[in-house]
């Protein structure tokens, strides 16, 4: 069987600008040419050829639960988590506790917290 790997997460926003805004501020994340067409869709690198895909769809509508998510990892977890509360980003644990770094049942932490279109974003520390 062939193997398969992530390529990107496409996901709807209602204002790109502000989007990229998030994503650039949240994550340090590079803005990268547009390469699949001349559309206003926008392209951010994830690094090692992953990419994140914004697309203006500003009268969309977006609903989301906790349990349809991404997630992202890092060896800075602590340091991430001090960045949510230095750009007063909103984070709990899976059960919903505001303020709250949650540890599962194998040791890693993870945090929940929403982009500006209500995306669930998950970052732990399984590196």
């Amino acid at each position: 069987m062939s193997k398969f790997f992530i390529n990107h997460i496409a996901l709807s926003v209602k204002d790109v600008d502000k989007s990229i805004l998030f994503y650039q501020k949240l994550f340090d994340l590079n803005e990268i040419e547009n390469t699949a067409s001349n559309s206003k869709t926008r392209w951010l690198s994830l690094g090692d050829g992953k990419q994140l895909h914004l697309i203006p769809r500003p009268d969309a509508s977006i609903n989301t639960n906790k349990a349809v998510h991404f997630a992202l990892t890092t060896s800075e977890f602590e340091n991430f988590v001090l960045r949510l509360k230095k750009l007063n980003i909103e984070y709990s644990d899976w059960l919903g506790t505001a303020l709250k770094d949650y540890i599962r049942k194998d040791g890693i932490q993870q945090v929940y917290f929403q982009d500006p279109d209500a995306y669930w974003i998950e970052v732990n520390n399984d590196i």
